[in-house]
């Protein structure tokens, strides 16, 4: 199969993109592959908004800059900073266009929202479920097009560079498409691409217990380590502060959205205090690092296994019709908003570094492309100021597409091999993958979780080695699936975060190791 462009993931970003690039060249053909159904993406999950300056009388592109820098902890980069969001208004324009709902107040005038780490209300939504409505919008409006063809319940395997070729490689470190598994007919073809972009999301999943959907296993991660992508930042891991507690443990959390905090609500620990103020002068406003490290000082206190959030001196009237989701959620966990309180727990939610980008979204591959979460651009630094996730996603597709407006799109013409399993057998049986699936997040909670040290990273190395060199073994072997090729993956990440994390030496944003404090700390 041959395509002009090649998208992996179907979430905003390379929605995003797809769209973008088949209006402008309707003679080009864009197929996006997504392993799940099309909607399923962390996309659809992201329930806070866009952050989007908009208000002009109070707030102000510094203001964002500012804020977004302080949140990054001296790791962004100030030129990517202020060009995502100067962008933001048009970008979200766009959106609005493409038939995206967003709430607006009694004047007209946009609702915003005011979150962790912001100076202002700048947070565009919709209700508490904004990225489900963007990914409804944009879906339709791909479905509009007729060059865009998507193929749900598709498994990138690999990317194809010049390893799998036979025959004289025309460029250095080049991607020249994908090998793809379809789960349904479990046969694997070659998609041939002129360009390839990777919007495959996070890796959650890599530590259980996460907000995320249980897609995010860090493919696109793992496939650009393997073609020799540069990628960085992999130490930063957010953890977002207020998942729901599950004591069922490996499954994905339902996030309580950073909003709520916004909107007023407060941290009590066990014993009923309200224990943020004694942390941050933000209390529970302070950014997602700072909130996520203080509740895991008071579970390393007391021993709990989570604290709570409290909203019953909040106007329910008001509360139901900002977070409907929310609200739901936690009456059908027998959570009765105006006398109970919301078990929660930090739990893996964002991953702010990835493989590495300029501004055009272009890797150290030729040919291949990425953005959403699986990049590392400079606009996160150390770690992702609330909401600015999704607005990154609209900023690199479009950069993207901007960038291969100009690209004559010449194919080399290659003959790459077909996938070759020969000699390999079906497992009948997947307990073994499964074990070593439950042995990796158990390990990545227990030994590179919210706080580390040097002494548990080391150990991780160790105990990584031997999951590794078992999987690989079962991966010779066996035809693909997959479970197989995402527990690889899984792997791959894992040891991309956990010897990134040995490499840096001062503790910056969602980043913390005992072991690099030097004086005293609020902890």
């Amino acid at each position: 199969m041959h395509t002009n462009y090649l998208v992996i993931g179907s979430g905003v970003a390379g929605l995003t993109f797809s769209v973008k690039i088949a209006e402008k060249f309707p003679d080009r053909t864009v197929t996006i592959i997504t392993k799940s159904s099309e909607e399923e993406s962390n996309t659809k999950y992201a329930q806070g908004g866009v952050a989007v300056v908009l208000n002009s009388e109070k707030d102000s592109f510094n203001k964002h800059i500012k804020d977004t820098l302080i949140a990054g902890d001296g790791l962004c980069s100030p030129s990517v900073v202020e060009m995502v969001v100067k962008e933001g208004p048009k970008r979200l324009e766009e959106l609005i266009n493409w038939g995206a709902n967003f709430d607006f107040d009694t004047s007209g005038n946009l609702d915003l929202g005011k979150e962790g780490g912001h100076s202002e209300s700048r947070v565009a939504h919709h209700k508490d479920i904004t990225g489900f409505e963007i990914e409804r919008a944009l879906l339709t409006r791909a479905h509009q097009l007729q060059n865009i063809s998507i193929f749900p319940h598709h498994f990138a395997i690999d990317l194809i560079t010049n390893h799998h070729l036979k025959e004289a490689k025309p460029i250095k470190d080049a991607c020249y498409g994908a090998y793809v598994l379809d789960q349904k007919t479990e046969s694997i073809f070659t998609i041939k691409a002129d360009r390839t972009v990777l919007a495959s999301g996070g890796i959650g999943w890599v530590y259980g217990h996460t907000t995320n959907p249980v897609i995010a296993t860090g493919d696109g991660i793992a496939m650009a380590y393997r073609a020799k992508a540069k990628i960085s930042d992999m130490e930063f891991v957010q953890f977002h502060p207020t998942a729901m507690y599950n004591a069922m443990g490996n499954q994905s959390a339902f996030l309580i959205s950073e909003a709520v905090r916004g909107f007023g609500a407060y941290l009590r620990n066990k014993a009923g205090e309200r224990f943020m103020p004694k942390y941050s002068e933000q209390a529970e406003l302070a950014s997602r690092d700072i909130v996520s490290q203080s509740i895991d000082s008071e579970l390393k206190k007391t021993g709990d296994t989570h604290v709570f959030l409290d909203c019953t001196h909040l106007d329910m009237v008001a509360f139901k019709k900002h977070f409907p989701n929310i609200y739901q959620k936690c009456k059908a966990h027998n959570i009765n908003l105006e006398t109970d309180w919301i078990p929660v727990v930090p739990a893996s939610h964002y991953l702010c570094g990835g493989i590495n980008v300029d501004k055009h979204g272009k890797t150290s591959v030729a040919n291949l492309f990425a953005c959403g979460e699986c990049t590392r651009t400079g606009l996160h630094g150390a770690n992702r100021l609330a909401s600015n996730s999704l607005l990154e996603a609209l900023v690199y597709a479009h950069n993207i597409f901007k960038y291969l407006c100009d690209d004559s799109l010449k194919a080399i013409d290659l003959k790459i091999p077909e996938w070759n399993d020969e000699g390999t057998i079906t497992p009948k049986e997947h307990i073994l993958i499964q074990h070593n699936l439950h042995q990796l997040q158990a390990l990545m909670r227990n030994y590179v979780g919210i706080v580390r040290s040097n002494n548990r990273l080391t150990k991780a190395v160790k105990h990584l080695d031997l999951i590794y060199n078992e999987v690989e073994d079962l991966y010779k072997e066996s035809k693909i699936c997959t479970p197989l090729c995402e527990l690889r993956n899984m792997i791959n990440v894992a040891h991309l975060i956990i010897n990134q994390s040995l490499e840096r030496k001062e503790n910056k944003g969602g980043y913390f190791n005992v072991d690099n404090v030097k004086k005293q700390t609020r902890f």
